[in-house]
């Protein structure tokens, strides 16, 4: 029997998760629209902690201000009332005709303005909240073709977007951080910023970078060929690893937004296991992910409204599983002896020893000229039998 979701546990849901009306490029919405003040008492009820939202989630574009204050009170009482924190806020820099060709690299300067005015407008609507991470997805920063867009300059813009976001945040004393989002493609045929590791060398490149990092998604990585748990290693080892997404995703297709758990399932497994243990080598004395857990996920065509509520319970339901099975993993002895003799622990030894110089290195003999190689060669790491460790708690 898992155990019932608390607020200890931190998850949170962006309200186009369950708010999606099941509408795609092919066909038309399976499920009509709710008042987002709905989605967040019935999130309350399933032991939820938070709810995040675009801007136009909750406020129609184009709002003028007195019912954009209206509707955003009416909403802020309702997550109260509720009990759910806002804790991460985004802007929708996507969905308008006014954004097929992008918002910060825009190849229309107007647009770019308009963009930035915008997404300005709702960081200080997400420190007003209450929210402590304000993401930015570019899904619309691409092109479809390569001769359309100038790389250098769209960088240049980009950069001059996020920066002057970042300033703006700290001129304002709020105490918001951002999180990029990489995607490599969909809904444009090649985004900027594609994985982790682009945005990572983007972000270096930043000169207020130090209040931006990531929140990497599950799918946007999978789509690309690429491990999440090594992608979220990456960005925790770099202290970017800020805000994480969630969902299930099956190799490489279209974003698929499934349950979390529901697409490759050892991957979320150890995905789990690095959010709630750390790394092997120095479990919660090392870097560890202290954010929400949270889900961005999208509930199938064709459910209902109590296969959305159901979608939503399994998100947590898996996690809550997953959580429990690789604190069990890491508390096993076979599997601590099995990690010991793969070499998993004794990589986080340093390659020089403590106030060994590049000088005594070079002068030891046994780290070249006497070492034999062949004999090292012979080492068996025995990594299957420590990932079917890991499969036997998974399954088993």
């Amino acid at each position: 029997m898992v155990r019932k979701p608390t607020p200890d546990d931190r998850f949170s849901f962006g309200l186009w998760t369950v708010g999606w009306t099941a509408r795609d490029q092919f066909g038309e919405a399976t499920r009509p629209a709710l008042d987002p003040r709905e989605y967040a008492t019935r999130l309350a009820d399933l032991g939820a902690w938070g709810v995040t939202f675009h801007d136009d989630d909750v406020v129609p574009f184009g709002a003028d201000d007195a019912s954009r204050e209206r509707i955003l009170t009416t909403f802020k009482k309702a997550t109260d009332d509720a009990g759910l924190v806002i804790e991460m806020v985004t802007t929708n820099t996507f969905s308008h005709p006014v954004f097929k060709d992008g918002a910060f690299t825009s190849n229309d300067r107007s647009v770019r303005r308009f963009a930035l005015r915008k997404i300005l407008r709702n960081v200080d609507l997400a420190a007003e909240l209450g929210a402590e991470t304000f993401v930015m997805w570019g899904g619309r920063e691409g092109s479809e073709y390569d001769g359309a867009k100038d790389v250098n300059a769209a960088l240049d813009r980009y950069a001059e977007g996020i920066d002057t976001v970042a300033g703006y945040i700290k001129d304002k004393g709020y105490g918001l951080r951002i999180a990029l989002e990489p995607k490599p493609n969909e809904p444009r045929g090649d985004i900027l910023l594609p994985t982790v590791g682009h945005a990572l060398g983007f972000i270096a490149q930043l000169d207020n970078g130090d209040i931006v990092g990531l929140n990497p998604e599950t799918g946007h990585e999978q789509m690309a060929g690429l491990n999440y748990t090594h992608g979220l290693a990456q960005a925790l080892w770099s202290g970017k690893l800020f805000h994480i997404d969630l969902n299930g995703q099956r190799s490489i297709k279209f974003d698929q937004d499934l349950v979390f758990g529901h697409g490759d399932l050892l991957s979320a497994f150890f995905t789990v296991d690095l959010i709630e243990n750390g790394f092997p080598g120095a479990g919660q004395d090392g870097p560890m992910y202290t954010g929400p857990r949270h889900f961005d996920y999208k509930p199938s065509r064709t459910e209902g409204f109590d296969g959305v509520w159901e979608s939503a319970r399994a998100n947590m339901e898996m996690y809550l599983m997953l959580a429990e099975k690789a604190k069990a993993y890491r508390a096993d002895t076979e599997v601590q002896a099995a990690m010991e003799q793969s070499g998993v622990l004794e990589l986080s030894e340093p390659t020089l020893a403590r106030g060994e110089s590049l000088e005594d290195f070079l002068a030891d003999r046994g780290a070249f000229e006497d070492f034999d190689a062949d004999a090292a060669a012979q080492r068996d790491f025995s990594f299957v039998r420590l990932n079917q460790l890991a499969l036997r708690h998974l399954i088993g």
